[in-house]
This record gives structure tokens, sequence and C-alpha cells, in this order.
């Protein structure tokens, strides 16, 4: 296998993904400032342009960050990222699943409308960025009061994937002026909690 991959939180969440399992291999950096994943080879991997992309030993290619870390957890079962049985996939599931709507997406919609980098990707909109920025601090309430109930991680007793979503959002913000509100100490000790992990040197 290799992973193309550069900075950005996809290629990130996939990395740390890889290091909670022990995974390792090659990998490509693709730097997107010099336009490198715009170059016509690696459009031949993925024609949106767009890291990670694992490429499989007999040529599959898969992109997507979530859909790559399936991948993984589907041939590296263990530790179970994704759930061990029927109720915890479900609640990782339906945890991964609000932390990338109501956290991630937010934060990225911030980075996507006010970063240079991706002025040739979309019409940019500055003020739609603002309104994002000024919803993330409501976000981050929201998840302080569902983890108020003092479960280690966001979907239970178990690390999981929707940690790692999560994690890398609060890693984004900080890049944007879209930090974790200080007040939230729910949120603040499980983001201890993860970023204490080997993994988040990944």
């Amino acid at each position: 296998m290799k992973l193309y991959c550069g900075i950005g939180p996809n290629s990130y969440r996939v990395r740390i993904f890889m290091a909670e399992k022990g995974i390792d291999v090659p990998q490509v950096e693709v730097d997107l400032t010099k336009g490198e994943h715009k170059a016509p080879q690696f459009l031949e991997l993925n024609s949106l342009g767009q890291i990670p992309v694992l490429v499989l030993d007999d040529g599959t290619v898969i992109t997507e960050s979530i859909a790559i870390c399936r991948y993984l957890e589907a041939v590296h079962p263990t530790p179970a990222l994704f759930g061990s049985d029927a109720v915890s996939q479900g609640k990782v599931e339906m945890w991964n699943r609000r932390a990338e709507i109501e956290i991630f997406g937010t934060i990225g919609s911030i980075a996507l409308h006010s970063d240079p980098m991706f002025a040739e990707r979309l019409v940019q909109f500055p003020a739609f960025a603002e309104t994002q920025r000024e919803a993330v601090p409501a976000k981050w309430a929201w998840l302080d009061r569902e983890i108020a109930d003092g479960r280690p991680f966001i979907a239970g007793d178990q690390y999981s994937v929707a940690d790692i979503t999560a994690a890398v959002a609060a890693w984004l913000g900080a890049f944007f002026a879209a930090d974790v509100p200080d007040s939230l100490v729910n949120v603040h000790h499980w983001l201890d909690r993860v970023q204490k992990r080997p993994s988040w040197n990944a």
C-alpha cells in the first residue's frame, strides 16, 4: 500500500487512524502549495485533486478519509475504531457523523472560504466564513453538554474515529481563530486525553 497525503485535516485523520492501529505504509507527500495535487499523474489517482489517496498493492485506489479508514478497519480490525459490536458501531457512526456535520464541517467551511489556497477550488465568500466562525463556540458548547456525563470518549468508553474527527477539527480551528472556548471544561478534558495519545503526533 501507499498513502498520498499532505498538510490538512483529512490526511491527518488517516495518519492518526493508522498510528492507532500500528499500520506503517509508505507515504508520498503531496505539496498543495506547489499545486502537486493538480499534476496529471496525481489526477489519474483522484480526478478531484484531493488528498488523502490510498493505493493498494493491486493498484486499487481509495479516496476520501473515512472510506480509507473503513478499508483499514476491515483489514486491520483491532483495535476497533468503528465499534466492536452492533451497538457500539451504531454509536460510533452516529457520533462521527455528528462531529463531521456539526463541528468539522463548520470549521472546514471557514478554511475553504478564507484561505487563499482554496481560491481556485471554489468561489469564496468571506462573509460566510465569518458566519461559520461565529457559530463555532455554540457547536463546541453542544458537545460539552453531550459529554458532561463523564464518559472518557465521545462515543462512550472506547476511543474511536469520532474522537479523531472532532479532535482534528479542534486542531484545524486553532489555525483559523476558531478555538474551543476556554470555558468548556468537558471538551478540554476530553481533548487533553486525546492529544496525550501517541497517535496525535502522527
